[in-house]
């Protein structure tokens, strides 16, 4: 009867929404794939409001449901509650992010409230959360992974204020919302200002390290490094309002909880525990970082014959690492031609796992800049779809991520996408730096994890990890990009077809540890300034009014962390999209910790034998396979029978 009701109740939301919505049905494609084409813009606001209002029902079929709460009738309905809900928001927010119009961003700005305001309602429901507490009080008997499922669900209502009552939990429910809208804004803002960037100078912010790094002119690198680092500060896109306000809710909310600020919140469930174990963590390495830093200033000093600035680092780094080890981007740029580097990305997946990657031309894309292609394992089942986005345009977000348009769970297999910032093959080939090849090779190590996860529930699968755990697989795969043997198959000269040379390669790979005191000491500054900013409390915020403010802490956190003059975070406050609409609040420092467990990794790998098949297999059942079905912890100990090396990272970058 239950079930009735919620069939009715659901029918009639889509038929007063239309029944030609292509969100409203299962999608009739090769592969369950999203039909681009026949999605319309104006499908999406009806979408969503379908979508919460079947969710809202199916919702209130647990809480009616007079059966004894068991992890079936209540934890796996609970997470199958959405399926209009899951399509639309997989395509809607994918988009938003690499293909967004102003249409899209004034959808945004309505639905980001309304979907806050439908998971308030449903995660402080004491109703529900009773039924949650049943299942997790009595789950012994449950698979391990069942338990894992469970107990996130229940933490998620826990954290999300379902003990409040009155005027608390009223307040908590309004700076949810409050917050989800600041973060859409935030990232508007931003994106804004990268075109601005693009128009006052003529490079897009993805090119700005390469151009930092290759331009001979002073007075232009320090025209760019200005325009560059005072992004979101001033003007019609200032962050520094929103930046203020985001702080001081989340510390809010935080001490509503009983935690004394939110980077304790935050870690409270992540593998450091606390916000003194991630401190005691960076600090080393800032120390490090700036010692090595020290030295190098010095040598990039006498090749210029004056002071170095922060705008000259990138440029003398550059004239000094061809000094040492005689290799410059102009010359590796010519073999690593982005299709070539995807091929890469392919080759060594399938090498490592014994997976087949092939072009999925039957398989619609959502602009053309985009590929799709299909993956399947060794016996030819299928392990999911995934999508390449990696030219930049005006409508993307700077950075690069891997995303899910579709999650994995029993039954279903994943569709993935990678989005990139490269050049555009539009201005001539899309030819990319060493750090681009990197990043190529790190987000599809995020699409990996997603892909070769074999998880039942969605809860747990793939990178639906720790923040502080998920870097890991995406740093391992980094690896790969640098390899001899890999560069070997993919590494050839768009011109002349000629495979890079061996003595290169070993330049390359000898200039590995060069200017790691800057690229780990941009990260770990950007680390600690983010930790600093949320390790304040509501009462220390309250004293913070404007950018001045905001500057004056910057300055105060980097010279207490020991960061010379010459180097600034990778992201300063008002472009620090990581932190303020990205997921990675008080956990920028994960790259850094992760990075440590994926070293130590890379270190057995090394001593098995790289592509040792045994060890490949062992790490794909142990970590990539399992997703969040077990504690982080425990499953880095079953592999690897020991704890993680802290000086794995150090050895790794020289310092």
């Amino acid at each position: 009867m239950k079930k009735t009701l919620l069939l009715i109740a659901t029918a009639i939301v889509m038929t007063a929404c239309g029944d030609r919505n292509p969100f409203f049905q299962e999608w009739d494609t090769p592969y369950g794939n999203a039909p681009f084409s026949q999605i319309k813009t104006s499908d999406y606001m009806p979408a969503f409001k379908a979508g919460i209002a079947e969710q809202k029902a199916a919702v209130q079929a647990i809480i009616d449901n007079p059966e004894a709460p068991t992890f079936d009738n209540t934890i796996l309905a609970y997470e199958e509650a959405s399926p209009i809900l899951d399509r639309v928001v997989g395509v809607f927010f994918n988009l938003a992010e690499s293909d967004s119009t102003p249409e899209m961003q004034k959808i945004e700005e309505e639905v980001t409230p309304m979907l806050a305001d439908a998971s308030n309602e449903i995660l402080m429901n004491e109703d529900l959360f009773a039924r949650v507490k049943a299942v997790y009080e009595d789950s012994g008997s449950l698979t391990r992974e069942q338990q894992m499922v469970v107990k996130k669900i229940y933490q998620a209502f826990e954290r999300n204020g379902v003990g409040l009552q009155g005027a608390s939990r009223a307040r908590f429910a309004e700076i949810s919302t409050r917050l989800s809208t600041l973060s859409q804004k935030f990232g508007q803002n931003l994106l804004a200002e990268n075109n601005a960037f693009k128009e006052a100078t003529g490079i897009t912010v993805s090119e700005y390290y390469d151009f930092m790094s290759t331009c001979p002119d002073r007075s232009k690198r320090e025209q760019v490094f200005k325009a560059y680092s005072s992004r979101g500060n001033g003007g019609e896109h200032d962050n520094n309002g929103i930046v203020l306000e985001i702080l001081k809710l989340r510390a809010e909310m935080s001490e509503l909880l009983g935690y004394p600020n939110f980077a304790a919140f935050q870690l409270s469930d992540k593998m450091a525990g606390d916000p003194a174990t991630v401190d005691n963590f960076l600090q080393p390495i800032m120390d490090a970082c700036m010692r090595s830093a020290r030295v190098q200033m010095k040598e990039m000093a006498d090749i210029a014959g004056h002071k170095i600035e922060a705008w000259d680092w990138g440029y003398y780094a550059a004239k000094l690492r061809e000094l040492k080890y005689a290799l410059d981007e102009n010359q590796t740029k010519p073999y690593f031609q982005a299709d070539s580097v995807l091929n890469g990305v392919f080759a060594a997946a399938e090498k490592v796992y014994g997976i087949k990657i092939e072009p999925a031309p039957e398989v619609e894309v959502y602009n053309p800049a985009a590929s799709a292609y299909k993956l399947t394992d060794a016996d030819g089942t299928l392990i999911g779809i995934f999508y390449r986005d990696y030219f930049v345009r005006p409508t993307k977000r700077g950075g690069a991520w891997m995303n899910n348009f579709r999650e994995e769970r029993a039954g279903v297999r994943p569709i993935i996408v990678n989005v990139c910032n490269f050049p555009d093959p539009a201005n001539g080939p899309s030819l990319l730096t060493i750090d681009n090849v990197q990043t190529a090779f790190h987000e599809f190590g995020h699409a990996l994890h997603g892909f070769l996860t074999q998880c039942n529930y969605e809860t747990v699968s793939g990178t639906n990890v720790a923040r502080d755990f998920v870097e890991m697989f995406s740093q391992f795969n980094e690896n790969f990009a640098l390899e001899p043997e890999m560069l070997a198959v993919y590494a050839h000269n768009y011109q002349t077809g000629e495979t890079i040379p061996a003595e290169l390669v070993a330049r390359i790979n000898a200039a590995t540890v060069f200017n790691q005191c800057f690229q780990a000491g941009e990260t770990c500054a950007a680390s600690i300034l983010d930790m600093k900013w949320h390790e304040l409390s509501s009462a220390e915020l309250a004293a913070f009014n404007g950018p001045d403010d905001i500057r004056a802490f910057e300055d105060k956190v980097c010279r207490e962390m020991g960061l010379i003059d010459e180097i600034i975070p990778r992201y300063r406050t008002s472009y620090f999209n990581h932190i303020f609409n990205s997921g990675y609040s008080a956990g920028y420092y994960s790259y850094l910790w992760s990075e440590v467990l994926a070293v130590d990794a890379w270190e057995k790998f090394k001593a098995d034998g790289v592509y040792n098949k045994e060890t490949a297999d062992s790490f794909r059942r142990t970590f990539l396979e399992k997703g969040g079905s077990e504690e982080p912890m425990t499953l880095f100990r079953s592999w690897r029978g020991a704890d993680p090396d802290p000086g794995a990272l150090l050895r790794a970058r020289g310092l």
